[in-house]
């Protein structure tokens, strides 16, 4: 019998998975209904929180009815199936001394791959038409960031030699980009970077005019001052960016630990989640009041994730962060986060 469940349980996470890599926008809440169900039924941690809650999932038929995990599980329980493959990663969230921080076992790296792939390529292109510096002096210096992982593989696809990570030689990722400047190759140019290391960049003694040369060149902010510096508005960071690094505007990426599908915004702070993902708000005081796109999007609430690509672990968490909804479908800002919640190092800054 129990083999027997097993191949059940096998069947259908093979065709959740294969759903996921063929989604289409209008398929989504049937699907991650039919994920719920599945995490409802295979998932120990998950099953036993649904059950506490008196909820039963054959009653659950909207989006706004399901359970969301709140995402500190994921510092105390290893959140995943009963028999899912077995762990390839674990990425591990940034703390501060004496902070329990978050782990999040990855067993499918090929969907995650696959996921973010798409996500990226729907939002700026392909990756082989990028070169991609990543500066991320912080997450470089950990060796289980989901941050890093991501960029090792986005540097990988790109297929560029001169990709590549840059931990404190600012020197030479600015001989890099200048060479790019006066030697264009029809690549676009990203450079990705946490907070505080655009800041330390921008506000150094460096000559960086050169950088509005470089035609097709976007500047992606991932979040996160770490401590090393004084929390700022987001519009102030962006101001201080676009003055100093000569773009336009900041693209940002949002993303955490305990997520596997990303978000991104072209500017202003307005993200997209990917194809995978949606957002979800929750009443402030009541953290079982969700809400869909259809409220005022002047209204600010707890974000709530739908993640199918967390298929192995649990697609639809409650996060620390505060929101609102953008006026375009599906759209969201990024407002702070809830008083009582942890500094994570991977956060935007508020708005």
């Amino acid at each position: 019998m129990e083999l027997q469940n097993n191949k059940s349980q096998t069947e259908k996470r093979q065709a959740l998975r294969r759903q996921i890599l063929n989604l289409r926008s209008s398929d989504f809440e049937r699907l991650a209904l039919d994920i719920f169900r599945y995490q409802a039924l295979y998932n120990p941690v998950y099953g036993q929180y649904i059950q506490h809650l008196n909820i039963k999932p054959e009653q659950v038929t909207r989006l706004t009815d399901i359970p969301f995990l709140p995402v500190q599980f994921f510092k105390h329980h290893i959140i995943r199936s009963c028999e899912p493959p077995a762990t390839a990663v674990i990425f591990e969230s940034s703390g501060t001394t004496g902070q329990q921080t978050s782990q999040h076992h990855l067993f499918d790296e090929t969907l995650y791959k696959t996921v973010s792939n798409r996500i990226f390529q729907e939002n700026f292109g392909d990756l082989n038409q990028f070169h991609i510096l990543a500066l991320l002096p912080s997450y470089l210096e950990r060796n289980n960031s989901s941050l890093v992982y991501m960029m090792q593989h986005f540097i990988a696809e790109s297929k560029s030699e001169i990709s590549g990570f840059y931990l404190k030689n600012v020197d030479e990722m600015l001989k890099t980009l200048m060479f790019l400047a006066n030697n264009p190759d029809g690549r676009k140019v990203l450079m990705l970077g946490v907070t505080f290391a655009l800041l330390d960049l921008a506000e150094s003694e460096y000559d960086l005019s050169f950088l509005s040369q470089i035609r097709d060149l976007t500047v992606m902010d991932t979040g996160g001052m770490k401590g090393r510096r004084q929390e700022l508005l987001r519009e102030e960071v962006h101001d201080i960016l676009t003055a100093k690094l000569f773009v336009d505007k900041i693209y940002s990426e949002y993303g955490m630990t305990e997520m596997l599908s990303q978000g991104y915004s072209h500017g202003g702070g307005l993200l997209v989640p990917g194809f995978s993902m949606r957002i979800l708000l929750r009443d402030i005081n009541d953290p079982f009041a969700i809400y869909d796109h259809n409220i005022n999007s002047s209204k600010t609430g707890g974000i709530n994730v739908i993640d199918l690509a967390n298929l192995d672990s649990c697609s639809f968490i409650e996060t620390q962060d505060l929101g609102r909804f953008g006026e375009k479908e599906g759209s969201f800002y990024v407002m702070g986060r809830f008083d009582n919640s942890d500094i994570r190092g991977c956060n935007l800054m508020v708005i």
